[in-house]
């Protein structure tokens, strides 16, 4: 009986605490090396930048891997279904414009703030890098990094990993397959199925990050000790005053200035969209939930609910590109590498443009903030870091990822004279 508890226990143990638990064991027992064990062969050679280092580098490895197939046909697939809906007019065209203004934004506010509160500074990573890191030192003018938006040769963007080209090149092709309709049914059928795979490939990785993640924190900690602890405190605050910004602040603007609805009253009656989000972590449990408050108690059209809402869920990740502008300047911050304003640019366009493609599965975002930072030439090593704790910041940004779809949704409709404000009002 006492097994079989057991065992049922552990079964109920999801990715997200396992990766956490990880985080944690691994800074426990790097900082017990770092303070208890003195150097020598066995631990500098053996365990440190042997076993640790081998183990963390090889699941680094395997999730660069993804990087480029699966941000390429989740681009197609989601340009595919941004494609279809041309045949709902204006509000389609409406409701994309803003998803793509908001998360624009969000990476503002994350880039800006982060960028005041220094997260990354006071851990010193150039110790642990060990040839790594690639430079970032090269200046990109914002001309240059405009142009190069535009692949002169697709394949070649792919082979070097160059995100950029690569994300408007997939936007292109999902287009085009959208508006070929039943002839280019065989290529787009392809990429859907390719992406199922891309996801599944991802799926089997993230089982095994709680080895890699404990490898690779353990080895930070071993080499740094202590000091990493105050940055990744700093990081989630920062990350979580970006979140409530973006939230309280930027979505109850828009929806006063295009609306003149209150905002409390707005907040009030979402809040429990919003902890159902907060408590599940995932934007399409929300749906049915979103556009069934938004229409009994906002007095939004069920007609365009239906379709903005499972839009939003798919392309409006506001909390996700947050999490990343902070990550960006966190992880350059740790490994000093100076970030100029042709990288932030990158930064806001590639998280913006990668926003369209990471529904679906959580670990996702971590596969793209790994593209976003290899946009800009920063080390996906750093990933490590905010991993574990990346679970208690993913409830918080599902919930700022629903409110945005609300505030779009409630916007339309106003525009397109479908809100009923008397039953806002109530």
């Amino acid at each position: 009986m006492t097994k079989n508890t057991a065992e049922k226990t552990k079964k109920k143990l999801g990715l997200s605490t396992q990766i956490f638990i990880a985080l944690l064991i691994g800074a426990l027992f790097g900082v017990a090396i770092h303070y208890w064990i003195p150097s020598g062969y066995i631990k500098d050679t053996v365990i440190v930048e042997g076993v640790l280092y081998v183990i963390g580098q090889g699941f680094i490895r395997l999730m660069q891997m993804l990087v480029v197939p699966l941000v390429f046909c989740s681009l197609i697939c989601g340009s595919m279904a941004i494609g279809d809906t041309k045949t709902l007019g204006k509000v389609g065209v409406k409701t994309i414009g803003f998803y793509l203004v908001t998360t624009a934004l969000a990476v503002c506010v994350a880039l800006g703030s982060a960028l005041l509160i220094n997260p990354g500074r006071g851990l010193d990573m150039d110790a642990i890098q060990k040839g790594t890191v690639s430079d970032a030192g090269e200046a990109t003018s914002l001309v240059d990094t405009i142009l190069n938006i535009i692949p002169k040769n697709p394949i070649q963007s792919m082979a070097n990993g160059d995100m950029l080209p690569i994300i408007v090149f997939a936007l292109f092709v999902g287009i085009m397959l959208a508006k070929l309709g039943t002839r280019g049914s065989v290529v787009a059928n392809f990429f859907s199925q390719f992406n199922d795979v891309m996801m599944e490939m991802t799926m089997a990785i993230m089982k095994i990050a709680p080895i890699g993640v404990f490898c690779l924190i353990a080895r930070t900690f071993a080499t740094v000790g202590f000091s990493a602890f105050a940055p990744m405190l700093k990081y989630m605050g920062n990350v979580t005053l970006a979140l409530a910004i973006q939230c309280l602040v930027v979505y109850q603007i828009l929806l006063f200035v295009f609306t003149r609805l209150n905002p409390l009253k707005f907040i009030k009656k979402f809040l429990p969209v919003m902890g159902f989000a907060f408590s599940t972590a995932t934007s399409n449990a929300t749906i049915p939930m979103s556009i069934d408050t938004l229409s009994k108690k906002m007095g939004v059209s069920k007609q365009i609910s239906s379709f903005t809402i499972p839009l939003g869920a798919t392309i409006n990740m506001d909390g996700t590109s947050i999490m990343q502008g902070v990550a960006v300047v966190f992880i350059a911050q740790a490994y000093g590498i100076p970030l100029t304003m042709g990288n932030l640019a990158t930064v806001v366009v590639t998280a913006t443009l990668a926003s369209i493609g990471t529904a679906g599965v959580p670990s996702v975002g971590l596969v793209t903030l790994a593209m976003v930072l290899s946009s800009v030439g920063l080390p996906t090593e750093g990933i490590a870091l905010i991993m574990g704790i990346d679970r208690i910041l993913d409830m918080i940004r599902t919930a700022v990822n629903i409110t945005g779809d609300a505030v779009c949704t409630t916007i339309v409709c106003h525009q397109e004279g479908s809100l009923n404000r008397e039953v806002f009002y109530k």
